[in-house]
């Protein structure tokens, strides 16, 4: 997996991080109306948005990544659901994400999905 070279979406709204494989698949399927199965990488993040789950799906299985910063929050801009349910990140945002760099551009940036 290339972050470059796949497709990265997060869901707007928080998610209980306590489900794994199966309810992740679930919730890109019936709430973010997405294939779990594409190859795209779907983010997931909690209420307090200190945790990050990341579900991607390869040739043969989920794998989830899962992150927890020490401290602070993830440094996004605020969306609710009425910007639709997911947007769609740049690899860029991503690593920037992953860092726990703020992301604040993403607003100008962002590609609202459904």
């Amino acid at each position: 997996m290339t972050p470059a070279t796949i497709a990265v979406y997060l869901a707007v709204g928080p998610v209980d991080l306590r489900g794994a494989f199966d309810r992740l698949a679930a919730i890109t399927r019936q709430v973010l109306c997405l294939d779990p199965a594409s190859g795209a990488l779907f983010l997931f993040l909690n209420r307090r948005r200190n945790r990050l789950k990341a579900l991607w799906w390869d040739r043969n299985g989920y794998t989830i990544l899962y992150k927890r910063l020490s401290k602070g929050a993830f440094a996004l801009p605020s969306f609710t659901e009425a910007d639709g349910k997911c947007i769609e990140l740049s690899a860029q945002d991503f690593a920037q994400l992953l860092a726990g760099l703020p992301v604040e551009e993403l607003a100008s940036r962002r590609r609202l999905v459904h």
